[in-house]
């Protein structure tokens, strides 16, 4: 089935679709994110990460595979997790960008929705276990301490809380599955292999509500947020008219 997603420009006092990126990019900066969903002015796109995005397809397939068969996967053994991908007949709904599991906020008045990766199912407890692919390639060890990776931390909650939302059992312990890039290889030879390993996480989704307010509240306003002086696209558009004006 072809899903098919029509972006609207929010309206006041009107209930209003909002994805799990955008609350992000109101976390980021609350002008960019006002001109983008009260004004229609998106910020300029950046190319596709395609071989990222093949890595998230090829994971996929692989787990799906002991979706069907209800096995564990070598690499949950390899942690000592007892789980089995979640089999569930929403999970191609769950996964398509622009439908995704969603749930309806009375308070905020916001359809909120985000498309996963893979849920596992705890075989002991019954929990589900949220599951994100992320891909890279550094000769670092790899953690979620960094600045940018809290991002993925707040979008790993988001996808707990809409779970829970929808009265699934979730565990407060989610994964991220990560595919480093190997250069240490003398020679290309037309492949690029991967170290696969599993980061633990565990989240908290209490600050979703009220942030959902305080977007709602951004939304409202008659007049954008002032720029903001850590956003470089704010700050590209501010230094810009003052050399043209």
């Amino acid at each position: 089935m072809e899903y098919k997603y029509t972006p609207k420009l929010f309206e006041p006092k009107k209930p209003f679709k909002l994805s799990r990126s955008k609350i992000e990019l109101f976390i980021e900066c609350p002008r960019c994110f006002y001109l983008d969903r009260r004004l229609g002015i998106s910020r300029p796109s950046l190319p596709g990460f395609t071989l990222n995005i093949a890595v998230d397809a090829l994971l996929k397939k692989e787990f799906d595979t002991h979706r069907t068969n209800q096995t564990t996967h070598p690499l949950m053994k390899a942690y000592g997790i007892k789980a089995v991908p979640f089999a569930h007949k929403e999970i191609d709904r769950w996964r398509n960008n622009f439908v995704g599991i969603n749930y309806y906020d009375e308070k905020s008045m916001f359809d909120v929705f985000g498309a996963i990766d893979d849920v596992w199912v705890d075989e002991k407890t019954g929990e589900l276990i949220i599951v994100d692919y992320k891909a890279t390639s550094t000769s670092a060890q790899i953690t979620l301490d960094t600045e940018y990776r809290q991002a993925y931390k707040r979008q790993m909650e988001i996808y707990q809380w809409l779970f829970r939302q929808n009265n699934f059992n979730v565990s407060d312990i989610s994964y991220f599955v990560y595919a480093n890039g190997k250069k240490d290889k003398k020679a290309f030879d037309g492949k690029l292999e991967f170290d696969v390993e599993l980061i633990a996480y565990k989240g908290d989704s209490s600050w979703i509500p009220e942030k959902l307010i305080e977007t709602r509240k951004c939304l409202e306003k008659t007049k954008p947020p002032s720029p903001n002086k850590k956003c470089e696209y704010c700050q590209y558009v501010e230094k810009s008219n003052d050399i043209l004006n």
